[in-house]
């Protein structure tokens, strides 16, 4: 501890700023990314924008696709316009952008302003990275980028945690506004305290950065062993993404939150109160929020305990663990096993996700690092493409709700109009139960029954035991072609 708080005292006020910067970031984005799912998709008479759950994965999985696949350009124009321009810039971006998505109504309007906040968070993003490292050398970057790290974690908890309250209490507006007050924030740190760190000024344009940038890639992937790793790892980031695309609807469309919430009402009726909804029931963002408070207090104790094994089999133990926590999250519609199945999923994270990194840059030449290092956004943009095919035209075809009660109606000729303006998806809901004779509740058993929206989780199943038995015939391959893989 003494250790801890000598170096942590060393650093310097842009170290602070910059981690201070992140800790807002996070609020601002899963407070929004975490309810994204529900916004796009819920009934336009509760504030929601009432989009198919085809439209919602391909709005969700194609922008943050891009997102991560932007860091290749935007990390050019910060090493050569200054770290200091590009926040602003970022900062600007994203306020207005965030402000900009609680405005708009329509499907591609409201693609294109989160397409804009994508931009803001990828000009955001590998700036406060190199800030931490520029701030930190070899003896204090390990403690730096743990507080990094943490900082990453706390926002991306108090974020949802807020706007979970705030959504069910003073709606959907009030959600893009606190992000963007959260961003402001950051405009203010960064124009008032931050102090641009140590770094070489770039000497080539833009553009030969850019080129420079993507000729690295492409001779970091020509090393056969380092590619197919990637590959596989598309499918461990499809599994893992599902959290913030397909739980929130699953839960929200299936999952019987009532019986949890009387249940910690029995215990305590102010935490009851603290965390559920003014109808009875806990948000799904809530029952989400489970894994990010499980990193921030076990990721040290997890990471302790993995590190006598090597990172491909804790990557590939991870992998596992991770699909088998979601996979028997949705399994059921009772909210104990979506628990029980979300803390499974959270240390299959815990496990796997940070070695993800740190084995990508043990298989590097050592002349190579930052080639190689610079591939690490690639599996995750695509496992966000997928995530969002899966959780938008494969989920509205095997688990969703809506899509499966009008096919009900249909079947039985019930004489209901469509859903409209005037016309929402909770008044065709409401008259579809009553012309069916039942309650709400009842509805949605004789649904899951019927149609089997559980189905959903064999995909999820199968991406995860491929993904995992391929990493262990990747591990076997080259240990007998003697590449052994770095311990």
């Amino acid at each position: 501890m003494g250790n801890f708080i000598k170096t942590a005292s060393s650093f310097p006020r842009t170290f602070w700023v910059a981690n201070t910067m992140e800790l807002f970031e996070r609020w601002a984005w899963y407070g929004l990314f975490n309810v994204l799912a529900l916004y796009l998709t819920k009934s336009t008479d509760e504030g929601a924008l009432g989009f198919s759950q085809a439209e919602k994965g391909a709005i969700m999985g194609t922008v943050s696709a891009i997102l991560y696949f932007l860091p290749i350009l935007t990390g050019s124009l910060a090493d050569r316009f200054g770290f200091k321009r590009v926040l602003i810039v970022a900062y600007i971006v994203l306020a207005s952008g965030y402000y900009l998505m609680g405005t708009v109504h329509e499907y591609y309007a409201v693609y294109a302003a989160f397409l804009y906040v994508a931009v803001g968070a990828a000009l955001f993003k590998p700036v406060i990275s190199a800030t931490v490292a520029r701030t930190t050398d070899d003896k204090t970057s390990s403690i730096g980028f743990g507080i990094f790290y943490m900082m990453v974690n706390i926002g991306g908890f108090l974020g949802p945690l807020f706007s979970s309250k705030i959504r069910t209490s003073y709606g959907w507006d009030m959600v893009f506004l606190i992000s963007s007050a959260s961003i402001i924030l950051n405009l203010i740190l960064v124009t008032l305290f931050y102090k641009e760190p140590t770094r070489q000024t770039a000497q080539n344009t833009v553009w030969q950065a850019v080129k420079t940038a993507f000729v690295n890639i492409f001779i970091a992937l020509k090393d056969v062993k380092l590619s197919i790793f990637l590959i596989i790892m598309v499918g461990f980031w499809t599994v893992l993404l599902q959290l913030y695309y397909t739980i929130p609807s699953f839960i929200d469309q299936w999952v019987n939150t009532a019986i949890l919430y009387d249940y910690l009402n029995a215990i305590s009726p102010s935490l009851a109160s603290a965390i559920g909804t003014p109808e009875g029931t806990i948000a799904p963002e809530m029952i989400m929020n489970i894994d990010a408070l499980l990193i921030i207090s076990f990721q040290l104790v997890v990471s302790t305990f993995v590190m006598r094994f090597k990172p491909v089999y804790t990557i590939t133990g991870g992998i596992f663990i991770n699909a088998f926590g979601l996979v028997l999250s949705m399994a059921t519609s009772n909210p104990i096993y979506t628990i029980v199945g979300l803390i499974i999923y959270g240390f299959g994270e815990m496990t796997a996700s940070p070695k993800y990194t740190e084995y990508i840059g043990r298989i590097a030449p050592s002349d190579k690092s930052g080639l190689y290092m610079g591939t690490s956004f690639l599996p995750v943009a695509a496992g966000n493409y997928f995530a969002g095919y899966f959780s938008g035209t494969v989920y509205e075809k095997t688990s969703d709700k809506l899509s499966f009660l009008q096919e009900e109606v249909m079947k039985r000729g019930l004489n209901i109009p469509p859903i409209s303006e005037s016309f929402t998806q909770n008044d065709f809901v409401t008259e579809a139960a009553n012309q069916m004779q039942m309650n709400q509740t009842e509805l949605t058993v004789f649904l899951w029954n019927n149609y089997h929206p559980f189905t959903l989780i064999y995909y999820f199943a199968a991406i995860g035991m491929l993904t995992g038995v391929l990493m262990i015939l990747y591990d076997w391959y080259f240990l007998k072609n003697k590449k052994t893989l770095t311990s």
